[in-house]
């Protein structure tokens, strides 16, 4: 796979995070909405990325 198709890998795997916890997230949390999108948006971009570039195949 090319780098292309990874970071495509990564960006969908950012939406889908970002899109659940958000839609997910209570109000009254101990936790600002925002911080908690931003690590779930990184953690998730990496693992898209990295899973895509090191699948092996």
């Amino acid at each position: 796979m090319g780098l292309g198709k990874d970071l495509l890998n990564g960006i969908v795997s950012v939406a889908i995070s970002v899109g659940i916890t958000v839609y997910l997230a209570e109000d009254g949390e101990e936790y600002d909405l925002t911080d908690v999108a931003l690590a779930v948006a990184v953690s998730a971009f990496l693992s898209g990325l990295f899973s895509s570039r090191f699948s092996g195949k």
